[in-house]
């Protein structure tokens, strides 16, 4: 029985853990708590490990643990597509700090790792939600701390760790209601402990260390919750953000404080260098405390409750934007070329493809910032899944760059309304976020398995669904009928303004005949029509 690892064995279990996290992705990808075809937490895992193992390829014969955990976290970092991908790649850069210094993987060397993987992994997250990937890796940590405190091997170890993360995954539904009600587990947590199971077992020499049938007996069908929306139900007015430079800073401290100042605290990075975000009431205090730390630097603050901007143009008015160096340009992420024709009429400069089915990379919006001719970008990622990849891109360009965190195609378009190009740019992120904060998107697709709606209604594999701001508010035979009943429970009667968006397989003449049925039923609502061929969703839609 082996008592410790080589650095050539560890990265060759991570080879090994990212090509079976790659075969088993699928699996991850069609548990979702939604019926809708855009589960794609596997796939987000997946390419970081995959991005890590491209890093590794490149490294000199030779190359020593330093180069080798840089590549590794850099990888990771830059590779993470979606929330599960960047929390992936937090638990990474944990794992590699948690092994500085370190020639050889024993039991002492794994409770290390793990033990700082949870301490970076929750410093990233604004709002831990127990019950998800970050429950599944505290518990597979701990089962590292008890394998050293009792002197076991390091393969007993090993075993351990990998029992505990597949029997913490169970627990789930037992600590987030949502998952219980549904009969599920977590798919985040899943993917981590398929990814703990393959590193253990290609270092000991097995296929797998759990018996995956009894597993599944117990687990199925599983899910991963994404709960980490970062501006809403906060009580506070200001949003405070701002780098600190200090070799003195202590983040447990540090949070410790932030929580005294308000709430979604977040303090992340390593010493000298960190990033402080809280929402807060008084900045002035919080920019006192962390000064007396070290020097601050990038401070924006944003007021989270001012008054939305009035739109000032109908969708596609814009005009391109200028080829010359601009003070502020854009970067928006949308599926479907006439969604990124009218993004570009509103002045975006690159339009990243992707979307609920295709999470860009860090990388990719990276890539797309630098082709930015401006002083300064804005990112609007349209979709939460793609929120932290697009602020860890923020945090990577070489220059400033700030995120607007849209969750779907039409609030970009109301967020660009909002836009003043004689203001800077922490000003442009505060007009933008409250230009669609009022914003209520709606989208119509087909259920691709049995479930209920919010109103616990029973839908079946092919119905036709509306999901208004996440809950499943419509189920039909038509997206005819769906659209019509989504735009009563979204309250268009009210609304001044409908923006609306036929998807690829919605055909001209029944896109023509909605709007008809629209405009019988909704006599003062203006609606403003495109086509955005945007795939799986032949209506998206919004009400203002």
């Amino acid at each position: 029985m082996s008592e410790s690892y080589t650095k050539h064995d560890v990265l060759n279990a991570i080879a090994f853990a990212s090509k079976r996290l790659n075969e088993r992705k699928e699996e991850i990808n069609r548990l979702n708590v939604f019926p809708v075809p855009d589960g794609d937490t596997g796939t987000n895992m997946s390419l970081t490990l995959e991005s890590v193992t491209e890093n590794l390829a490149k490294l000199p014969i030779g190359a020593g643990s330093v180069e080798a955990r840089k590549a590794v976290t850099s990888g990771a970092l830059m590779g993470a597509r979606g929330n599960s991908g960047v929390i992936t790649s937090q638990i990474f850069r944990g794992m590699c700090e948690g092994a500085e210094g370190i020639e050889s993987l024993g039991t002492e060397e794994l409770d290390t790792m793990f033990s700082r993987a949870v301490e970076v992994a929750f410093q990233a997250v604004r709002k831990p939600v127990e019950g998800t990937i970050l429950t599944v890796l505290r518990d597979s940590a701990d089962a590292a701390r008890k394998a050293r405190k009792k002197k076991r091997s390091t393969d007993a170890a090993l075993e351990a760790i990998v029992t505990e993360a597949y029997a913490s995954v169970l627990r789930t539904p037992d600590l987030l209601p949502v998952l219980k009600e549904n009969g599920v587990v977590d798919a985040g947590g899943y993917g981590l402990a398929i990814l703990i199971d393959a590193f253990a077992s290609a270092l000991l020499g097995a296929e797998t260390l759990v018996d995956e049938l009894a597993f599944m007996r117990n687990a199925q069908p599983k899910v991963e919750i994404e709960q980490l929306d970062d501006w809403a139900g906060s009580q506070y007015r200001y949003c405070t953000e701002f780098l600190v430079s200090s070799e003195a800073l202590d983040i447990e401290e540090g949070l410790n404080y932030l929580a005294t100042m308000g709430d979604c605290e977040l303090l992340v990075g390593a010493s000298p260098n960190f990033k402080v975000h809280v929402h807060t009431n008084t900045p002035d205090k919080v920019l006192a405390y962390m000064l007396g730390q070290g020097q601050i630097s990038e401070v924006h603050i944003h007021n989270m409750q001012l008054q939305s901007a009035e739109r000032s143009a109908s969708l596609g008015s814009g005009t391109p934007a200028p080829q010359e160096r601009k003070p502020l340009g854009f970067v928006a992420v949308a599926a479907g070329e006439g969604n990124a024709r009218i993004l570009k009429s509103l002045g975006v400069d690159v339009v990243v493809s992707g979307g609920q089915t295709m999470n860009p990379s860090t990388k990719d919006l990276l890539d797309a910032v630098n082709q930015v001719n401006a002083d300064a970008v804005i990112i609007l990622p349209n979709n939460s899944n793609i929120v932290m990849a697009a602020q860890s891109c923020a945090g990577l360009a070489e220059v400033p760059c700030a995120v607007v965190a849209t969750k779907s195609v039409p609030q970009a378009f109301a967020a660009l309304f909002g836009y003043d190009d004689t203001a800077s740019l922490e000003a442009n992120v505060e007009a933008m976020t409250e230009a669609y904060a009022e914003v209520r998107t709606g989208e119509v697709t087909q259920a691709i398995k049995d479930a209920k709606d919010a109103h616990n209604n029973p839908i079946k594999a092919g119905d036709t669904i509306g999901i208004a701001d996440g809950s499943i508010e419509a189920v039909g035979e038509s997206v005819e009928v769906v659209v019509m009943q989504l735009l009563e429970r979204m309250g268009a009667s009210e609304a001044d303004t409908l923006t609306i968006l036929a998807g690829e397989d919605m055909g001209d003449d029944d896109f023509k005949a909605l709007l008809a049925r629209i405009a019988d039923a909704f006599d003062d609502i203006e609606v403003d029509s495109h086509r955005g061929d945007q795939p799986l969703y032949p209506i998206i839609l919004s009400v203002e």
